[in-house]
């Protein structure tokens, strides 16, 4: 499906194969479906540096980028799964921390202004929309990467949560950002099948910050966060803007298409490669 300098997953018939060097990172998720109460992958075997996962049934919940064909009670199932997840007893590691959050945040800010990724005003209001985020919070057991590619569904039925590498604890509105960024028009969907109140605007200032700080990855291992409906326009959407003002549109583009094409050779040099599967998804 997806490799990068990181990671690999590879399809084999009904099994997908994780190779993965960091085999602290391959722990945690082997150990979060070990407890977590949702429908996880069954781990057929694991071989450092791989692990061999069985399929699940069903299809992505969505994709970033497009319209998700799943029904309003899949989406209200996938919040349901969010909830049973957080009500879970805690696992015993950490996840990062407000600070470390908030450090790499300002530094992919920075990153992206000063390589003319982004117009240095988008990335300043999208900032001051993310600060809403940094704010204590209590942890619970969380997924960390809950996009919605994660999250599979058979009709109305959640079959599978994927890619459990960034489990942890964490704060429950990142996982809730996470599902719903760049789908805004399921929010309440998610919301009614979490069954509690939730402040809205957080959810909103998480999808600020998580656009801000994985926009730089994505660019520097092949990916494409100007594409349309991904992160670059959920940071435009944020201001209330279907695209950029008028008169830097075009600059904006050109900026964005440049700093792309900075990276192939870096990016090949690393063995970052997408496969040509039926089924590719956007991993980090």
């Amino acid at each position: 499906m997806v490799a990068h300098n990181e990671r690999a997953t590879v399809r084999v018939g009904d099994l997908f194969l994780k190779i993965d060097a960091d085999q602290t990172r391959i722990d945690v998720e082997v150990e979060a479906m070990a407890i977590a109460p949702v429908p996880t992958p069954e781990i057929l075997w694991r071989k450092p540096p791989v692990l061999a996962l069985a399929a699940v049934g069903g299809t992505a919940l969505g994709r970033l980028g497009e319209p998700s064909t799943a029904s309003t009670a899949a989406w209200a199932a996938a919040g349901a799964a969010a909830r049973r997840l957080h009500d879970a007893p805690l696992p015993p590691w950490p996840g990062p921390s407000l600070d470390e959050i908030a450090s790499d945040l300002d530094a992919q800010c920075e990153w992206l202004v000063a390589n003319g990724a982004l117009p240095a005003d988008l990335v300043r209001r999208n900032r001051q929309i993310a600060e809403a985020a940094l704010r204590p919070w209590t942890p619970v057991f969380a997924h960390g990467d809950l996009q919605i590619t994660h999250v599979f569904v058979a009709g109305d039925e959640i079959t599978g949560v994927i890619d459990w590498s960034e489990a942890g604890r964490g704060d429950a509105l990142y996982d809730l950002a996470s599902l719903t960024l760049g789908h805004e028009e399921h929010l309440g969907d998610v919301v009614a099948g979490y069954g509690t109140d939730v402040d809205l605007d957080v959810i909103r200032a998480w999808w600020s910050l998580r656009s801000l700080r994985v926009s730089r990855w994505l660019i520097e291992h092949g990916f494409d966060p100007s594409s349309p409906g991904c992160e670059f326009d959920v940071l435009r959407s944020q201001l209330g803007l279907s695209g950029l003002l008028d008169d830097d549109a075009g600059e904006f583009e050109a900026r964005a298409d440049a700093e792309l094409l900075r990276y192939p050779a870096r990016v090949a040099g690393h063995g970052v490669q997408t496969l040509p599967a039926g089924d590719g998804v956007r991993q980090r």
